[in-house]
């Protein structure tokens, strides 16, 4: 499966409804699971994104879909970056020409 790295910023609907953010992640994680998908880990952050999130999905438009899906709730706004493990990045680096 693909890795995804998600960085989370609460729109302001999201930060008014902060105590709901737990049952919204865990919503989320169904969400992902329900598409095939996993999140693996969730971090809350400091700085200039308020949490991150590690995840897995069969393919970019999976991927894409759910994000899209969440964040139409309008609670958060998402940025996703596709990521390759080491083992992923040393084959892309050894197929070079």
């Amino acid at each position: 499966m693909a890795t995804y790295v998600t960085l989370v910023r609460y729109t302001d609907q999201g930060i008014r409804n902060i105590k709901e953010s737990p049952a919204r992640l865990d919503a989320g994680k169904k969400a992902f699971q329900a598409a095939g998908g996993e999140i693996k880990a969730w971090y809350l952050a400091l700085g200039g994104c308020d949490a991150v999130l590690v995840s897995e999905a069969p393919n970019d438009e999976t991927a894409t879909r759910v994000a899209l899906s969440i964040a139409a709730l309008g609670n958060v706004r998402t940025e996703t970056m596709r990521v390759f493990t080491e083992a992923e990045y040393r084959k892309i680096i050894s197929s070079l020409p």
